[in-house]
């Protein structure tokens, strides 16, 4: 599966709006149907599965940057943090604590504005040393181009290509 930005027409794609509509339809409609069958499930069950699903979008949404993150760690993250005893919970580390503080901030409060404070604290969230790696950030701020142009860098350290 490739990620949105590695397709060839990013950014600038396109669509065909009467069919894409007609596909969200369908999708909303069986969204219905599974909230449906979630609320008869019972609340344990769907906590479960609240759990397990979150769990899920916070380490796929890390792989997208490159990061793995512990499995158990996000779990037991997520657990703590909506309330659920599960016994054996591994505690987690600075760093996965951060990324599901800043992943359930932006799902659980997605109709809040995005503000500059809001924005600034997912950034502190995320890097909680002012360090990415080796090399000391400004989080929680804006970037300044003081040291030029911010780039985006990939391949192995030492021998990065910018963009």
């Amino acid at each position: 599966m490739s990620y949105l930005w590695e397709h060839s027409e990013w950014p600038d794609l396109r669509w065909d709006e009467a069919r894409l509509s007609k596909l969200l339809a369908g999708v909303s409609h069986e969204q219905g149907r599974l909230q449906g069958k979630m609320e008869a499930i019972g609340f344990d069950l769907r906590n479960e599965a609240n759990l397990r699903t979150l769990t899920e979008d916070v380490i796929k949404s890390s792989e997208i940057e490159g990061e793995q993150l512990d499995h158990n760690q996000v779990r037991s993250s997520i657990a703590r943090r909506l309330g659920m005893d599960l016994a054996g919970l591994v505690p987690a580390d600075r760093e996965v604590e951060g990324v599901v503080e800043m992943m359930l901030d932006a799902t659980e409060k997605y109709d809040a504005p995005l503000t500059d404070e809001r924005l600034f604290s997912w950034h502190a969230a995320l890097f909680p040393t002012g360090r990415s790696g080796m090399t000391k950030i400004n989080a929680g701020a804006w970037r300044c181009d003081r040291d030029g142009p911010m780039q985006v860098l990939s391949g192995p350290m030492g021998r990065e290509k910018g963009s």
